[in-house]
């Protein structure tokens, strides 16, 4: 078989896979001890070809695929992969540019460009606010506090890039006691250690209290960033940015918003209020492969300050071709990675491919498949549903029991008709469900919540209100 029967191939089995999605079980079939058995062995000493190779790939590794791409998943904020995005995503490894460099891709970097530009507007944020496509959110957050530290650093007459951090000024960090575990992560990997965070307190939602955050900055401490968090991963919950911005600009702080899936919100005419002030913030992490639905690799960093984004990522050589009238953009002036994959492609088509509507409707449509969820569980007998939801997140628990509740979530599972994850809230068992996949109908929630109730051993769920 020739290269292209054997793309040719593994297209139409893409796109057999992809029209399975419908119905397939959302759980992988396979043990880890059955797929170590057909994907394992010895390294060949010889080559084999390659159309034997991705064969016996796709019967090894299929019965360990979980269908991500299912409207019927809910166990992470997982968005699927639009189809122009995923299109693009193939064109990407066929392109195979090195998106480091200008020169190693023209194309690439003029595509991450225009999409920059688009996502500023879509979030409402300056036209002067730098930008980077990098792994996930969480190199989202690395890229995005390597800045902050810089900045608040040199406010303190201390120069990170020569310096380095032995002897410097202990910086601050104020979160929420809910903040995310990749913003500690972060600020691991950049030195910073996770003794500088102050964690506050938060509301019922897990919102950050702004009086709490006044409070603590009043009290002075030296360089300080604030990590604000839009979208809390289990109840949804947006922090008072207003409320955030204003203590945070008084004090002289460093305003990070930990944006993953819930920035997105600031697209949608009808949840943006939610989101108001975040255009204040001087930096910002987001994730494309959640409600932007594009397949993975797709985090995304953006910062008010681009001097001291680029003194973070920046780096020269006298044998790289950098752009040196600056009408050109370098990618490796901006992301920690060096060589690197064409991230822009995947996220320029979904853009473009929704509009500025369709964008909005995407996110909307998903927090109301969220909110038929919430309805139809809450009214089930032996039900609860433990958060407000004003995003995509939804919070159940079975009979106020710990272990009935833990235990639905394994049955749940195994049932295949739906994939959801458990998790523990105010020291309470709790099932999570996450609505970001563009494919979800409102039959698939329905279809979800009979299973949820069937594992669950509960009552029928409530009728829905028309509309």
């Amino acid at each position: 078989m020739d290269e292209q029967e054997l793309l040719r191939s593994v297209a139409d089995y893409s796109a057999e896979y992809i029209d399975s999605l419908g119905e397939r079980p959302i759980r992988a079939r396979a043990t880890v001890e059955q797929l170590r058995a057909a994907l394992g062995g010895p390294l060949p000493e010889q080559p084999v070809d390659a159309d034997e190779v991705v064969a016996d790939l796709i019967e090894g590794a299929e019965p360990g695929v979980v269908a991500l791409g299912s409207g019927r998943y809910f166990g992470f904020v997982i968005g699927g992969a639009l189809p122009a995005a995923l299109a693009a995503d193939w064109l990407t490894s066929v392109w195979d540019q090195n998106a480091g460099l200008y020169v190693g891709g023209p194309s690439a970097a003029v595509v991450e460009e225009v999409a920059l530009g688009w996502l500023r507007e879509l979030f409402g944020l300056p036209s002067t606010v730098s930008g980077a496509f990098v792994t996930g959110c969480q190199m989202a957050h690395v890229t995005c506090l390597a800045a902050a530290r810089n900045h608040v650093l040199a406010q303190a007459g201390w120069d990170v890039e020569r310096q380095g951090l032995a002897g410097a000024p202990p910086v601050r960090v104020l979160a929420g006691e809910e903040l995310h575990v990749t913003v500690p992560r972060a600020l691991r990997f950049l030195g910073l250690g996770t003794d500088t965070v102050v964690t506050l307190p938060v509301d019922r939602q897990g919102r950050i209290r702004s009086d709490a955050l006044a409070q603590a900055l009043g009290g002075g401490g030296g360089p300080t960033i604030v990590c604000a968090q839009v979208g809390n991963v289990n109840t949804g919950a947006i922090d008072p940015m207003e409320e955030v911005a204003d203590a945070a600009e008084q004090a002289g702080a460093w305003l990070h918003v930990d944006g993953a899936f819930g920035l997105w919100a600031a697209a949608a005419p009808s949840l943006r209020p939610l989101v108001a002030g975040i255009e204040r913030a001087d930096s910002w992490a987001t994730d494309a492969h959640k409600w932007l639905n594009v397949p993975y690799d797709s985090g995304i960093a953006l910062c008010a300050h681009p001097d001291a984004h680029r003194a973070a990522m920046g780096v020269t050589a006298v044998y790289l071709e950098h752009a040196e009238d600056g009408a050109r953009r370098d990618q490796m002036d901006w992301t920690p990675e060096f060589s690197r994959r064409a991230r822009g492609f995947a996220v320029y088509a979904a853009l473009r491919s929704l509009g500025r509507a369709g964008v909005a409707d995407l996110v909307e449509r998903l927090c109301a498949r969220a909110r038929l969820f919430a309805q139809l569980l809450g009214g089930a007998d032996g039900v609860e549903v433990l958060n407000d939801v004003v995003l995509n997140q939804v919070l159940v628990r079975i009979g106020d029991d710990d272990e009935r509740t833990r235990a639905a979530v394994p049955r749940v599972q195994d049932d295949g008709t739906c994939w959801l994850s458990g998790t523990t809230w105010h020291d309470r068992a709790a099932i999570r469900i996450s609505v970001s996949n563009w494919r979800t109908t409102e039959d698939d929630v329905r279809r979800s919540v009979e299973a949820i109730l069937r594992a669950a051993g509960v009552g029928t769920p409530a009728p829905a209100a028309a509309g």
